[in-house]
């Protein structure tokens, strides 16, 4: 396994739309457990291909403490949405930055395994979030697309102040 290198905004390939994946080989299986362990050595709880330049539906997640947790969803599609929830969301692709977003609380996700075998899968709550996070990834989308302009531009300016000290320290 490998860490792999993780884009950060704004670099333009984060508004890449994935594709579906349609070969389930070993090359799949070493890509999702990369992707897995670079999630855990960035300390994130989701990864989406595309944050890695990988331009395929291929999303991971771990909320457990443990790390004992781990799923995989490859073509993930909602099926449904339920309620709503505001939740401080940060990104690996966003280094250190964090923002309430608003999503649904709960959701019906219907996707393959490693396998390219079905499943459904049913998330409330913190998961629920993650979920749709790592979908937003692989649609293009980013977390501060949510945020009104005035919000994101305050969020986009602490994020260049912060990578201005890094670079000068």
């Amino acid at each position: 396994m490998s860490v792999l290198p993780i884009l950060e905004f704004p670099d333009p390939r984060l508004r890449t739309r994935a594709e579906p994946v349609r070969v389930f080989d070993a090359k799949l299986k070493q890509f999702v457990a990369d992707l897995f362990e670079t999630m855990y050595a960035a300390n994130g709880v989701g990864l989406a291909a595309t944050q890695v330049d990988v331009h395929q539906r291929v999303l991971v997640a771990d909320m457990s403490d443990d790390r004992k947790q781990p799923l995989a969803l490859i073509n993930a599609q909602i099926l449904e949405k339920e309620g709503s929830q505001v939740y401080q969301e940060g990104c690996l692709s966003f280094p250190g930055l964090y923002a309430d977003v608003t999503r649904a609380l709960k959701v019906k996700v219907k996707a393959q395994d490693l396998d390219g075998n079905e499943i459904v899968v049913e998330a409330e709550g913190p998961l629920a979030v993650c979920i749709q996070h790592e979908m937003d990834h692989l649609d293009g989308k980013v977390f501060v697309d949510y945020l009104s302009s005035l919000k994101r531009a305050l969020l986009l300016k602490r994020l260049d102040k912060q990578r201005k000290q890094a670079a000068s320290a």
